[in-house]
């Protein structure tokens, strides 16, 4: 079998004038960052830039993802919140060195495909997770099938996530879950305070596995999806795949790209 490309590459691209469009969290330090990056280097429309620069913290840097998914655009982060995982330092000086001189890291989102009591059907991308959460003060009941088999016929608990390995890092780690290299081409599948079966610390997927969660007495123990930021509620079922077919990339100085970053946090104490 051939090998998947890697997910990083540390190819120098070049940055025309005014190609930039910048992007600022709603916070008064995000502001005045753009505002100064601006009246330095000039700006574009979203849609006419080479890249994009947003300004804020891990939270604004996926909105600003999912508003380039598909399409070739790389986004720059740069760190103006609290964590900034996925953003590199903020400094004024030597942006477009910076941005000629960055690694890639290509990202592929989950799609999670919804169908909700009513039989209303929805369907949503996340960069970083697939969590389903129960609504109520009763815990949540599902099925779990994967390609079709049924793995766990019933698992109570209070939600269960699924990750991609770039938001291995984000709830997924914060639930107990693995992280994952990106070069893995795998997806954590990790329960949230899993009552029964009380032992059940989740599973390490494929890449390419199709996953189904049916829940089990939705009228009694409702349950909601959300894919990163997007929330649907009162699901009956949910499936959730790895899209391949569309991508997004992000920017990091040398050095400091997403895997390392990865591999990193698994030594944080």
């Amino acid at each position: 079998m051939t090998p998947p490309p890697p997910p990083t590459t540390g190819r120098r691209r070049t940055i025309a004038p005014g190609r930039i469009a910048f992007a600022a969290a709603a916070t008064e330090i995000a502001g005045d960052a753009a505002a100064r990056l601006l009246a330095r280097y000039g700006s574009c429309a979203f849609d006419q830039a080479e890249v994009v620069v947003a300004l804020g913290g891990d939270g604004f840097m996926l909105e600003t993802l999912h508003r380039v998914l598909g399409r070739a655009t790389p986004v720059y982060g740069m760190n103006c919140g609290s964590v900034g995982f996925l953003m590199n330092p903020f400094r004024e000086d030597a942006l477009i060195e910076r941005l000629e001189a960055a690694q890639e890291a290509i990202l592929h989102p989950l799609r999670m495909h919804a169908i909700t009591a009513t039989g209303a059907v929805d369907e949503a991308l996340a960069l970083n997770e697939v969590s389903l959460l129960r609504q109520l003060h009763q815990t949540a009941k599902l099925r779990i099938t994967i390609d079709g088999t049924v793995r766990l016929s019933e698992l109570i608990c209070d939600g269960i996530l699924v990750s991609t390995p770039a938001g291995s890092t984000a709830y997924n780690l914060s639930a107990h879950g693995p992280i994952v290299p990106l070069s893995a081409n795998l997806l954590p599948l990790t329960p949230i305070s899993a009552f029964r079966p009380r032992r059940w610390r989740g599973a390490l997927l494929p890449s390419s596995a199709d996953v189904l969660f049916e829940i089990l007495e939705p009228e009694k123990r409702p349950v909601a999806a959300v894919a990163d930021s997007y929330e649907v509620r009162d699901v009956v079922s949910v499936a959730v795949s790895e899209d391949r077919s569309v991508s997004a990339t992000v920017l990091f100085d040398p050095d400091q790209g997403l895997s390392e970053r990865i591999i990193a946090e698994q030594f944080t104490v």
